[in-house]
């Protein structure tokens, strides 16, 4: 990266950063073709592993499983079933992920983990208590948790929204200090992204009625499920937590690192 920042030991109304949740979603590290693009999965683990040296620990919640899959198996695969196929691609897709992680992170003298859950895995009791003793038990040896559903063995009754909420809940589990959600733009805009006349909303509270600006799209088979409408409900909701939350572009250079020291980037919603 290229710089050095000072420690932001009393950023967000002088609450130290200590951990963060970052949640990547598949627009970001594929490219028009739906392929992972390695450059920029280097960028984030860059990212992470620059933070990790200033004492800021990190969990990657990473999409992506499922177009790493197709990229394999999509001529090939005998399944028509919807379910079918996209449990088919995330077995496959998954470990061809956490190889691109593991390499990365490796090349930081860093190590990382593989943490796949179910929406029951959260549940209060001893799911929820046994999901704590994990994340800690990685984060205190300074592994770097890397968290996706279990799509190939999750149940209909117990699906995330999507990653978008994955990485909420687990926010809420570590007590994360900041949680960031990158995609493709910008952030939120009071119009569509591409009208000349749109502006980026820096800065919003969970109050505030801003659903209205949310534009609908439709997904593909090996696209994430997540959206602009689920980021900002994911957003306030974490942000009625106290645990501040970014929807910020997570192709732009050092974002991360922005978003933690404090730069204007993206949209920031607070309590």
């Amino acid at each position: 990266m290229g710089r050095r920042l000072p420690m932001p030991d009393r950023a967000l109304g002088g609450k130290p950063i200590r951990r963060i949740v970052v949640k990547v979603g598949t627009h970001v590290i594929t490219n028009k073709d739906n392929r992972i693009v390695s450059k920029v999965l280097a960028q984030l683990v860059e990212q992470i592993a620059y933070l990790y040296e200033q004492g800021i620990v990190s969990v990657l919640v990473s999409s992506g499983s499922v177009s790493a899959g197709k990229e394999v198996m999509s001529r090939g695969l005998k399944a028509t079933d919807k379910i079918t196929r996209r449990q088919v691609f995330s077995a496959i897709g998954q470990p061809r992920m956490m190889r691109h992680y593991y390499n990365l992170f490796q090349d930081h003298g860093m190590r990382c983990a593989q943490v796949l859950a179910t929406k029951r895995d959260f549940d209060l009791g001893r799911h929820r208590d046994n999901m704590v003793n994990c994340y800690e038990g990685l984060l205190g040896e300074g592994v770097i948790p890397i968290a996706n559903e279990d799509d190939a063995v999750s149940l209909s009754m117990s699906t995330f929204t999507d990653n978008d909420e994955l990485a909420s809940l687990v926010a809420e589990l570590i007590n994360a200090d900041m949680l960031i959600l990158l995609t493709d733009t910008e952030g939120l805009y009071n119009g569509h992204p591409e009208d000349a006349n749109s502006q980026l909303i820096p800065h919003l509270h969970v109050d505030d009625p801003v659903e209205q600006y949310i534009q609908k799209n439709v997904k593909g088979e090996a696209e994430g499920r997540g959206g602009m409408e689920s980021k900002l409900r994911v957003a306030k909701r974490t942000a009625r937590l106290n645990i501040p939350t970014f929807i910020a572009n997570g192709k732009k250079d050092n974002i991360i690192t922005d978003i933690v020291y404090g730069k204007p980037a993206g949209t920031k919603v607070t309590g």
